[in-house]
């Protein structure tokens, strides 16, 4: 299958190569955008670019934009395609599609919005198909369908009908040019249209289908399959060219400006042809040049010189301006660089399946020789190196050492695969020169006329692809291996050798890995994963470049070569940069076009002069001109495009237009935004408008009232800030390119507004909230103060009350003392009392034993006068024995006492007897039966009788204990009297 595939490409090459011209061997970069990338339908009928650099489609499914990094598709609001697209004077992008045409214009927001023109139109004049030209003239716009033509102009639209249909339009040197299938060519003037040019010099049934400007007075006309045609002073000349009649034939489909001096044909069959103004044949873009395929549809040129193809299935840029092109030896591409030699005016370019050969000329930059590679026989298979040597091509490669004569190489040495060609000597002839190869390093040696094999270094199998001779001795080789170190081999006079590993012992670094010799301006350099060392030969060891390591320090540098002009080409992982020594100090300046492209561990750079410098690369070799790669002027743009919110509905706050489309305008004091704070978490997405160097541009920015300083350079087109406090804003971003020249710095304002609750109406019913509050607080003061004042009053009177209260219980206390302290007394006097009674009880029965004994001695006296003395004793005693006397003082005492107990007694029960009163007494006193009958002098018995008579006058229950009963009247009579 792969042998079928070759095979028709190579026949599709050389049927295309007898038609036309042979194509430049460098091709531009070719860069693809499927209908995956930008998101929309497959057809892309027309191109235009704004004066922001923002490209215009008109897509099958609506209005694709890309701002370089950024694709937007703005569908139409009945999703038709759009055939047709034009910036007009008032700076609108008018669009043409399926019986529908209009405008689209931003909204405040900078948002791109449709408004139709077809409301405009009358009722009889609104059925009409495709529109498929928009073309501007002064301040109108004419919209072609193919029955009807629409001048849109102060915002009416005027009608005009065909004469059969209407087949083209177009505008050119500053008049409106359209085509009718039976008038020919026609020109709009003074509002009608009228013969442009004799149509008798145009083919018949011929389809326009681009118009251009050829000079100030001339147009050229371009058709789809009749070919081309100047239109002057009302005469048509076909523009006669074996390139044109072989490029009709693929049908030309459209047409652009290149330059004033190229033009771009778009074709439905062959792809693109560039070719000059007289018909020449300059270059073919086709899908085996890496188009997505042939059927172009539309082809514009931007502003930088790129052009754009809008094919049937997808999009492509050409960087046909770009200073980088690529050389593919083979059309199928797929095979890599790896070396590569002018050799008799002839480019040979060495890859990983064999080596090619193709004239070179004599022009200055080789990516526009004409040619096609052939295949030099017997290279089948990895060429590694290419060498003149003694005015031979040798060529090293996976199977030997060949030399090349004429398209065939020769084998010099059949063994192991060898690496590249290092003469011995800077004498012509040289006499023999080393040879690395896979297991160490061989030797050739020439006798006059041939190289032969001579010989290797003995007992060093170390695979030597990196090879340079010392400055200071020819007899000297410097060898490397990525892991094995750095050598050196000295060359005796005996012809044997001597190889020294160099380690860090000798100055270079502690690993042995990624360490690599080279030779810059006739210094022995070793590029190492942090460092750059130098060899010094005095002192016989490595130390730290002081010179490149100022430049190169921890870049991980993999590959070094010195160009003609001093300038020292380097290589660090897969980016390709130079030392550029040739202005005022020196720089580094990388090439990000080629990042990733060459090819990892076998990178090789052949710097012929400065318009030619060859790269090796994963997919043949790249031709860089230095010289012009340098001279690009282009200026740095860059434009905020999006401002979104990161909420969950992802607001757009911004779509990117300050202005109308084709305006250069920066935001106005009334275009800042006042977002809610709930939208306080943005997003930015920027973007600079150089297609073709896009992968060299970097990006600063920094959010003035939030950052501190600018951000670091990075590719990264976009920033989110979240949780923004309410305040001011203005987002500033830049650009710089791989030269460091900077673009202006773009800028949007906005402000977030505080939340709800700290806005201006949230303080105004906060103040509404507090002056309520307050006057709710003095109310409230105002009744706390009454309720205060009626508590304080209602306290007093409590006080009063617990003051009265404790006055009386004072009182009442002071009363009980008291009580308890008569009753104290009482008791005390009880006692009294009882001692007394218990006395006289005593001294009754004293004095009654006294007369009893007085009368027993009276009674056995026989002396009268004794008799007559003790008689007198006993009548002293009796009288003295008298209790009546003796119980009124008693009671007397009693009721002192006792509150006048018997006297109260006696009022309440006046029938009540002395000796009733006198036992209610002693009761009260608490004495017993006993006692009671001794104080009475009469029987327990009579004491028992006297005190149940006493009861029953009292009307006692015998339940009730006579001492309380008389202790309670007590108690009783003396409440009563308080």
């Amino acid at each position: 299958m792969e042998f079928m595939a070759r095979a028709i490409i190579l026949i599709f090459l050389i049927i295309s190569n007898t038609l036309l011209a042979q194509n430049p061997i460098g091709l531009p970069e070719v860069v693809n955008f499927t209908k995956q990338t930008y998101g929309a339908g497959t057809q892309n009928w027309a191109i235009r670019q704004d004066r922001n650099g923002i490209m215009y489609f008109a897509n099958n499914e609506g209005l694709l934009t890309f701002d370089g990094i950024h694709w937007k598709i703005y569908p139409l609001p009945n999703k038709t395609k759009i055939r047709s697209i034009e910036i007009g004077p008032d700076n609108r992008i008018y669009i043409g599609a399926e019986n529908e045409f209009g405008y689209f214009s931003p909204d405040p927001a900078g948002t791109l919005r449709y408004k139709s023109l077809r409301n405009l139109l009358q009722e009889k004049d609104q059925g009409f198909a495709d529109i498929w030209n928009v073309t501007v003239w002064k301040s109108g716009i004419f919209f072609r369908a193919s029955n009807k033509i629409f001048l849109f102009e102060d915002e009416s639209i005027t009608v005009f009908n065909p004469g059969s249909h209407w087949r083209f339009m177009g505008e050119s040197n500053g008049q409106i040019v359209a085509q009718d299938a039976v008038h020919g060519i026609l020109r709009f003037n003074n509002g009608r249209w009228e013969p442009f040019i004799n149509s008798g010099a145009l083919p018949k049934d011929f389809l326009s289908t681009a118009i251009l400007p050829l000079g100030n007075d001339t147009t050229l006309l371009v058709t789809m399959d009749a070919g081309l045609f100047k239109l002057a002073g009302g005469q048509a000349v076909r523009l006669e060219s074996p390139t044109i009649d072989a490029i009709k034939k693929d049908r030309i489909y459209g047409a652009a400006r290149v330059n004033d001096r190229l033009i771009a044909l778009s074709t439905t069959l062959g792809g693109c042809y560039i070719i000059t103004n007289e018909g020449d044949f300059v270059h073919r873009f086709a899908r085996t040049d890496g188009l997505q395929n042939n059927n172009i549809l539309s082809v514009f040129r931007d502003r930088d010189h790129n052009l754009w193809l809008g094919l049937d299935n997808g999009i492509d840029l050409i960087a046909y301006d770009n200073a980088i092109k690529t050389i593919y030896p083979v059309a199928t591409k797929d095979e890599a660089g790896y070396a590569s030699i002018i050799y008799k005016n002839n480019l040979y370019v060495g890859t990983s399946n064999g080596l090619y050969s193709v004239p070179a000329g004599k022009t200055g930059d080789l990516s526009f020789a004409k040619g096609n590679f052939s295949f030099v026989e017997g290279s089948r298979g990895q060429v590694w190196g290419l060498s003149e040597i003694n005015g031979k091509l040798l060529m090293a490669h996976h199977e030997g050492i060949f030399e090349i004569e004429g398209n065939t190489a020769k084998s010099i040495e059949n063994r192991n695969g060898f690496w590249g060609f290092l003469p011995l000597s800077r004498i012509d002839p040289v006499s023999r020169v080393a040879v690395g190869n896979y297991n160490g390093i061989n030797f050739l040696k020439y006798d006059g006329t041939t190289f032969s094999p001579s010989g290797e270094v003995a007992g060093f199998d170390i695979a030597s692809r990196f090879l340079c001779t010392d400055p200071r001795d020819e007899q000297v080789i410097w060898a490397s291996h990525p892991y094995r170190g750095v050598f050196k081999i000295s060359m005796l006079e005996n012809g044997k050798s001597v190889s020294r590993l160099f380690t860090h012992k000798d100055g270079l670094p502690l690993s042995l890995n990624n360490n690599y010799v080279y030779k810059v301006r006739n210094r022995i350099l070793v590029a190492t994963e942090k460092d750059i060392y130098e060899y010094d030969a005095q002192k016989d060891r490595f130390q730290i470049s002081a010179y490149y390591n100022g430049f190169f320090k921890g870049m991980g540098i993999k590959y070094l070569k010195e160009d003609q002009a001093g300038n020292v080409w380097f290589i660090r992982e897969k980016e390709l940069g130079v030392l550029d020594v040739t202005g005022k100090s020196p720089k580094i300046i990388f090439l990000p076009e080629l990042n990733q492209k060459t090819v990892s561990g076998f990178e090789y750079i052949h710097p012929l002069n400065e318009q030619n410098i060859l790269v090796g690369g994963e997919k043949g070799i790249y031709h860089i001109n230095y010289q012009r790669y340098k001279q690009n002027k282009t200026q740095i743009d860059v434009q905020i495009r999006t401002m979104r919110s990161a909420d969950k509905a992802d607001t757009l706050l911004f779509g990117g237009y300050f202005g109308e489309v084709n305006e250069v305008k920066k935001q106005s004091e009334g275009q800042i935004p006042h977002i809610s704070n709930r939208l306080n978490s943005v997003g930015f997405e920027f973007s600079s408008t150089l297609f073709s160097q896009r992968s060299s541009i970097e990006y600063s920015f920094f959010l003035e009232g939030f950052d501190a300083n600018w951000s670091g350079w990075s590719a990264r087109s976009s920033k989110d800030f979240t949780n923004l406090p309410a305040g001011e804003y203005t987002f500033l971003v830049k650009a710089r390119n791989n030269f460091g020249n900077e673009s202006a710095v773009a800028g949007y304002s906005f402000v977030i507004l505080p939340p709800w609750y700290l806005s201006g109406w949230a303080y105004f019913i906060y103040l509404l909230l507090i002056a309520g509050l307050a006057y709710l607080f003095y109310q409230w003061q105002e009744k706390r103060f009454l309720r205060q004042q009626q508590q304080h009053l209602e306290e007093q009177k409590r006080l009063l009350y617990l003051h009265q209260l404790e006055l009386e219980k004072n009182e009442k206390e002071i009363i009980k003392l008291k009580n308890e302290k008569l009753e104290s007394e009482i008791l005390h006097k009880n006692a009294d009392l009882a001692t007394s009674a218990m006395h006289l009880v005593q001294k009754s029965e004293l004095l009654s034993k006294l007369k009893t004994d007085l009368v027993k001695i009276t009674k056995s006296a026989e002396d009268e006068k004794v008799n007559e003395d003790l008689k007198k004793m006993i009548k002293v005693v009796a009288d003295e024995n008298k209790v009546d006397k003796d119980w009124g003082q008693f009671s007397k005492h009693f009721d002192n006492v006792h509150s006048n107990f018997l006297i109260t007694l006696k009022e309440r029960y006046p029938n009540l007897t002395a000796n009733e009163l006198k036992i209610s007494a002693y009761l009260r006193m608490n004495l017993s039966s006993k006692e009671i009958a001794q104080l009475m002098n009469i029987s327990l018995r009579g004491v028992e009788v006297s005190r149940y008579r006493l009861r029953k006058k009292l009307q006692l229950p015998t339940e009730v204990n006579m001492f309380n009963f008389f202790l309670g009247f007590h108690v009783d009579e003396t409440d009563d009297k308080v």
